[in-house]
């Protein structure tokens, strides 16, 4: 199993896993529409490949003509007020163009399958940290879509029969928790145009792109009223990944898995750090909660650390927030030369 198929392989989280899966000695074919990917963030070992996850006979096509021995699927759309006001948007692309991927994956007897999931699946949770038993109870439509495909992945692989290496077909959901920073070297990090993520946000306020910094909710219940999550690096989350297909070399046992450190920082908290690693006191606003926020969301990380033998080494929120600044201060050189 050395062929893998990356779908939003041009992503932030996709083109930092892919750095990694080539590092780790996987050849790695990316499919993007590039939608919200960048083709120069696809690492230049890996072959790029535009085209969308839901068109069924071009993926087959793909998987075949290729020979790919495994998919790891992060295309998707993210943004969970966008899929408040959009809820179709979400279905259509994160449950149909997934059912469509694994139908393909299926039909060209592909049996190794890496997912993108999220911990919106736990909805508000009374227990934190929370672990993969702990109640789904998906808030917002982003959530049920991602929740959907975990289901039919689960279904599928109680059903199917055996895939082209002679094993049936397994899967593996990593569930994110709040991922943030950037590569170490300034090669890659979040460019998404609108991001809503808090640590991306904020680096762009200090780096005067945003005139300000919107703090959505100060009345929950939380020690300063405003949101707490766990915020995991995201080449800690893109090794997870490259753990994760090394695990269903050997074993035929389809699991979950939540990826975070464990602890958890208020969006206060960020906004102090942020004005620290930055030393600009920069201008916040504080608003009206923001419709599918949970008050907490920090993870049981006990299962990965244990079966994939996960050990993160950028556990600090400092320097998740000084790799991020980092980024944003010279990530628009750094494509001038790329591109």
């Amino acid at each position: 199993m050395n062929k893998i198929l990356v779908t939003g392989g041009a992503g932030y989280i996709g083109s930092h896993t892919v750095r990694q899966l080539v590092q780790a000695g996987y050849e790695v074919v990316v499919i993007d529409n590039l939608y919200s990917g960048f083709k120069w963030a696809v690492d230049e070992k890996a072959e790029f490949v535009e085209g969308d996850v839901g068109d069924f006979p071009f993926v087959c096509s793909l998987l075949n003509g290729k020979k790919i021995d495994a998919v790891v699927h992060f295309a998707g759309h993210v943004v969970v007020p966008e899929s408040v006001a959009d809820p179709l948007k979400y279905y259509r692309n994160n449950t149909v163009n997934s059912q469509r991927l694994i139908q393909a994956c299926q039909q060209s007897n592909i049996a190794k399958f890496i997912f993108s999931s999220t911990c919106s699946v736990y909805g508000e949770s009374e227990v934190n940290p929370i672990n993969e038993n702990t109640p789904l109870n998906p808030i917002n439509p982003y959530a049920r879509s991602k929740l959907m495909t975990e289901w039919m992945l689960s279904d599928t692989a109680r059903s199917t029969e055996q895939g082209r290496d002679g094993s049936a077909f397994n899967y593996v959901a990593l569930r994110y928790f709040n991922v943030a920073g950037a590569a170490l070297d300034g090669k890659l990090g979040q460019a998404t145009p609108d991001a809503t993520h808090l640590i991306k946000v904020a680096s762009e306020v200090v780096c005067g792109k945003r005139e300000k910094l919107q703090v959505f909710g100060t009345d929950y219940p939380t020690p300063d009223g405003t949101c707490i999550r766990d915020y995991i690096h995201v080449e800690d989350l893109a090794a997870a990944h490259v753990l994760a297909l090394d695990y269903l070399k050997s074993q035929a046992t389809s699991t979950v898995m939540n990826c975070g450190y464990g602890q958890g920082y208020s969006v206060f908290e960020v906004v102090d750090m942020m004005r620290k690693v930055s030393q600009v006191d920069f201008a916040t606003e504080e608003t009206d909660r923001r419709s599918g926020d949970p008050p907490i969301l920090t993870a049981d990380s006990t299962k990965i650390r244990k079966i994939l033998g996960w050990e993160p080494k950028y556990n600090d929120l400092e320097l998740i927030c000084r790799s991020a600044l980092d980024w944003e201060t010279r990530f628009e050189d750094h494509i001038k030369k790329v591109s």
